[in-house]
């Protein structure tokens, strides 16, 4: 089997690599993250797969495309549902596309690693892609393996982002702080 895993950073990707070489299966890590914000973020984690991969001997693909306008526009009506109605989808057909394009069998994505992601959302939003494109959606619950990759990302010094990629999950992540600070002042 010829697999295009799409990647949404180096830490996500670790354990879903290793898995997928144990079951002998030889993949090409697939770069296309246009929802990952602001500019210097999608650089880093970028740069730091760009750099796994060689160190692990895996072909990789970038497609570069830092998409902060389209993003906006196609979020911007349903914050809440913005990962199952754009981030997915936009990542996942343009994996598809290019699986496709370049003879590969199947597709499946690292985003099926974090416990954080909506996991039947995904695997729902790649189904109805794959039988688009006429490929197969290679389905694994990575998540076991979760901690354990973040784990050696860690030991081996890679790059860790502190939240899912795009502006407003930033902001989720500080949310309570937000709450707090937004309180402390009013007190001031």
């Amino acid at each position: 089997m010829k697999l295009l895993m799409h990647t949404c950073c180096t830490p996500c990707s670790v354990y879903c690599i290793e898995s997928l070489r144990k079951e002998k299966i030889e993949l090409t890590v697939y770069w296309y993250n246009p929802n990952i914000h602001p500019y210097i973020e999608y650089k880093t984690r970028r740069d730091t797969l760009k750099e796994y991969t060689k160190s692990i001997n895996v072909n990789a693909i970038f497609e570069e495309e830092y998409g902060l306008d389209d993003f906006c526009k196609n979020v911007i009506g349903d914050l809440k549902n913005r990962c199952i109605n754009y981030c997915y989808p936009i990542r996942l057909a343009q994996t598809a596309k290019y699986a496709k394009e370049n003879g590969y069998d199947a597709f499946t994505t690292t985003l099926l690693v974090s416990p954080y992601q909506n996991h039947e959302g995904i695997c729902e939003v790649a189904s109805k892609i794959a039988k688009i494109y006429g490929l197969k959606f290679l389905y694994r619950d990575f998540r076991v393996g979760f901690r354990e990759g973040q784990a050696k990302a860690r030991e081996i010094g890679l790059y860790m982002q502190k939240y899912c990629g795009c502006i407003f999950s930033e902001e989720d992540r500080y949310r309570k702080r937000i709450e707090k600070d937004k309180k402390d002042s009013l007190k001031d």
